[in-house]
């Protein structure tokens, strides 16, 4: 009788599983590759090391809170050796990006394994997309009966897109990620696209994210913080942020507005927002990474679509 490993996206879809009384066990993947930079080494001591630093700099979390909530699960999943494993990811950038690195991982230490793939999203229909969370036990246990087997050749190129997305260019990702139309990876595509857009617009020096905030800041009137937060939670569709993602945004974009008890854009906002004024310079750090790039030494032309390297 073969042995099921899960790996899954999060707390929310593990416990989702637990309920469902599934066979195996369950690893839960808690990291956010799609922030700061990332090496493809995935597991290396240099690896989480690089990890941490980045989310000790950028989000507060502390050695230990890396070690319990982390390091200890990925060590876990290291003692695992079961027949198959099962990868439960939803659509957004946020899980396809952590998706391509555990291939990734299991190419390098799983060789050879059976690896199956549960994927929600555009399911029944719907145009927009859905995650595991907002799906029913008898929608989850039919996705479940009907996971894709991943063929080698489908590691080897999630693998591969994982090389290139920690590369210090994403120019080779920005064409090879549309060429595999065969792929069982459906949302990969569009995610990577999603990914290109978050270097900022050579129109106003913002991305795609934050020029949505200033956007959404535009458009009515928000008492307080919190009330901005949820309607861009709302708002929320291929990047897959939580509110702690906002935050960290807001916070990065704080001198755009005047006031965040009621929301209001400063006059510098509003001129960056109606693209009269580019704020490239003003938001420019050489340490803030996408992926193995630097975020602010490629510009994105939205005339069309294509990225811009800058001489240094």
């Amino acid at each position: 009788m073969s042995s099921h490993l899960h790996i899954t996206n999060g707390d929310i879809t593990t416990n989702i599983l637990n309920n469902l009384n599934i066979e195996g066990e369950i690893i839960t993947w808690r990291e956010m590759l799609c922030e700061g930079r990332t090496t493809t080494d995935v597991g290396s001591e240099d690896f989480w090391k690089t990890r941490f630093d980045f989310l000790n700099t950028s989000y507060k979390i502390t050695k230990k809170t890396f070690i319990d909530f982390t390091l200890k699960e990925y060590r876990n999943l290291c003692k695992q050796n079961q027949d198959e494993i099962i990868l439960w990811f939803d659509s957004d950038l946020f899980c396809q990006v952590n998706m391509i690195a555990v291939v990734s991982w299991l190419k390098r230490y799983r060789k050879g394994r059976k690896v199956t793939l549960v994927q929600s999203g555009k399911i029944d229909g719907n145009e927009n997309s859905i995650g595991f969370s907002d799906l029913t036990k008898q929608k989850l246990t039919n996705l479940y009966k009907n996971r894709v087997e991943l063929s080698k050749d489908d590691i080897e190129y999630a693998d591969y897109i994982w090389q290139l997305y920690c590369s210090d260019s994403p120019l080779r990702l920005e064409t090879v990620y549309k060429f595999n139309p065969s792929s069982p990876f459906i949302y990969l595509g569009d995610a990577i696209k999603a990914h290109l857009l978050r270097f900022p617009s050579i129109e106003n020096g913002l991305n795609q994210v934050e020029n949505r905030i200033i956007e959404t800041a535009s458009q009515q009137v928000f008492e307080n913080k919190d009330l901005f937060l949820k309607k861009l939670l709302e708002n929320e569709t291929i990047y897959g942020f939580g509110d702690i993602q906002y935050v960290n945004k807001l916070n990065e974009l704080k001198k755009l507005f005047t006031s965040f008890s009621p929301v209001k854009l400063s006059r510098t906002g509003k001129q960056v927002l109606k693209k009269q004024l580019n704020y490239y310079r003003d938001i420019r750090s050489d340490f803030s990474y996408l992926g193995g790039a630097k975020k602010y030494s490629y510009l994105y032309v939205n005339a069309n679509d294509k990225l811009l390297k800058l001489t240094s």
